[in-house]
């Protein structure tokens, strides 16, 4: 059985903690850094949970919320992997089959 190894991302409380309450105040703030993201770019990042991270922008990020990456990003390890909500230890859910459109009846 796998383990299920992930990261918690905490860039939208931190940037609240900091007063920044829109993801467009993240843009300028990066771009004098050195670290070019477009205004959906930067929207992605704060809302969602990156899957890659470019080192300068984390350096970057970390500098802007006067932070550090574990205040960032927060690892975790856990036992098997199992859907949200489910008990511990349950299989993980079955994919959901494709449905199948049929012809409609010819009259």
């Amino acid at each position: 059985m796998s383990r299920q190894v992930g990261y918690h991302w905490h860039l939208r409380r931190l940037m609240a903690e900091r007063g920044m309450f829109a993801t467009t105040d993240l843009v300028p703030l990066l771009t004098e850094r050195g670290v070019s993201l477009s205004r959906e770019q930067v929207y992605r990042l704060v809302v969602r949970i990156p899957e890659r991270l470019n080192l300068t922008t984390l350096a970057a990020l970390c500098d802007i919320l006067d932070c550090s990456p574990d205040e960032l990003l927060e690892p975790y390890a856990g036992g098997p992997a199992t859907a949200p909500g489910a008990p511990a230890g349950s299989a993980p859910p079955a994919r959901p089959r494709r449905a199948r459109v049929a012809p409609a009846p010819s009259k």
